[in-house]
């Protein structure tokens, strides 16, 4: 059985560590209780220039009546009163109209602080009865349908460009989010119990959400779901399927989701955490599902999450490498030179951890191809594909593969040394060659020869 997979941080050649607390959710948590809201609803940054809430289902007009703190009741009576501050939490209020209900908005904030620093703080609270209702209570205030994107000036919605709108509702949302990962992550917590509520319905549910707007949300979700990836092995298969429908549907059909860079994070993770030898399984869906994303015209958005995933791969199976190098040169783009310059960073990627057999069944295509970077008009594509050079360890599997790496790349060298029109493509062409004369002062010359004989016929 893998062991519980630390989360993503960020695309890095390193293994990720566990963060101490979720993202989004850094502040100290007594802190967040201190700041608790007395009057007021608290707001987290700056207010968005766009918000709008999604489409709850408003509870009718219901007036919630502040109920007394723990501490105020007995230590008996404090089952009984968790029950009614979860149930009263489960109403939801209209976040669209932000002048009505001020008081029970006010109230259910108060309460979910008030619930969040009784499970952090006690011991032997969460017992059997709790976890229907905190599922429910969960549920009700998440659950919802996520509204398409607009763009408010009614262009097309362009994600790379475009603000997202913000979700009103975030001031209670956050608190939930924040509740529900204390009461997963509390050492009290019995996935004996919590599986009969915390099943594969309820994961789809948590999946549909990833398409919310606001990176604040994604953010916790991302954490959500790892801790239940990582608590409930009987759900992993299942999780890792729902997954790859998500990308099929996005790759194949929509194009469009919001998501994509989260649940890649996820998947991080996950890859991290694989037994070895890797099951077919996985390797199905590095080739069905990871390479075929980089053919998405939005690899902007979750390209360096993407090219992590990859690279866990083939650090866990040396043996893939072919495969991923050919299909990125499949879908290598023909007219995006910003696409390009991002192929060109994660083909390094993947030669940074390549074996040296693996580099020979690969590399007559993959210079073919850095050939064609190298001729690029557009000096970003030609400058990235001449960084090449300064990776040590490429360079020394050029050297040891000299005699099929010179012919290939020598004509686009030679040519663009005089005639690019960037002067600094001159200086970084002239040390790549530099570099080839030293490693073999022989078959450089006979390069050099056979392009002047290959030039005049």
């Amino acid at each position: 059985m893998p062991p519980d997979p630390a989360p993503y941080q960020k695309p890095t050649p390193h293994l990720p560590g566990e963060p101490a607390t979720p993202p989004r959710a850094t502040t100290t948590l007594n802190n967040r209780l201190r700041q608790a809201p007395k009057d007021t609803i608290p707001m987290v940054g700056k207010p968005p220039r766009k918000q709008r809430s999604s489409r709850f289902h408003v509870s009718e007009k219901v007036e919630i009546e502040r109920l007394p703190a723990f501490n105020e009741v007995a230590i008996h009576d404090r089952p009984e009163l968790f029950i009614r501050k979860l149930h009263q939490c489960s109403v939801i209020f209209d976040f669209n109209d932000a002048s009505s209900e001020l008081r029970g908005k006010q109230i259910k904030a108060q309460t979910l602080h008030e619930m969040l620093d009784y499970i952090t703080t006690q011991r032997g609270v969460i017992t059997e009865s709790i976890y229907p209702e905190v599922v429910a209570m969960f549920a009700a205030n998440l659950f919802r349908s996520i509204p398409p994107q607009v763009n408010p000036t009614g262009d097309a919605f362009d994600p790379e460009e475009d603000e997202p709108v913000l979700e009103l509702a975030w001031p209670h949302l956050q608190i939930v989010y924040e509740f529900f990962l204390r009461f997963v992550e509390s050492p009290d917590f019995n996935t004996n119990i919590a599986k009969r509520y915390i099943d594969q319905p309820f994961v789809l549910n948590l999946l549909e959400l990833f398409d919310s707007e606001d990176p604040r949300e994604r953010d916790f979700l991302k954490t959500t779901l790892h801790r239940i990836y990582g608590k409930f092995l009987n759900l992993r298969a299942f999780i890792r399927r729902s997954i790859n429908n998500v990308f099929f549907q996005f790759i194949y059909e929509t194009e469009r989701h919001n998501g994509i860079a989260e649940l890649l994070e996820i998947l991080g993770s996950i890859i991290n955490g694989f037994a070895l030898p890797l099951k077919e399984e996985h390797k199905t869906f590095l080739t069905r599902v990871l390479i075929p994303l980089h053919k998405v015209k939005s690899l902007s958005l979750y390209h360096p999450q993407l090219a992590y995933c990859v690279v866990q791969f083939l650090e866990k199976d040396c043996t893939l490498t072919e495969e991923v190098l050919l299909g990125l040169l499949k879908y290598w783009p023909k007219v995006n030179s910003p696409k390009e310059v991002m192929f060109l960073n994660e083909v390094e990627e993947v030669l940074d951890v390549i074996d040296p057999i693996e580099f020979q069944k690969t590399q007559v295509a993959l210079f073919q191809q850095l050939a064609r970077c190298v001729n690029s008009q557009h000096f970003q594509v030609a400058e990235r594909a001449l960084y090449y050079w300064n990776n040590e360890y490429i360079v020394n599997l050029m050297g040891d593969n000299l005699h099929v790496v010179l012919p290939i790349i020598f004509p686009a060298l030679y040519q663009n040394s005089k005639s690019h029109w960037n002067r600094t493509i001159h200086g970084m062409i002239y040390n790549a060659l530099k570099l080839f004369m030293d490693m073999n002062p022989e078959l450089f010359e006979e390069a050099v020869q056979n392009f002047k004989r290959e030039r005049i016929a």
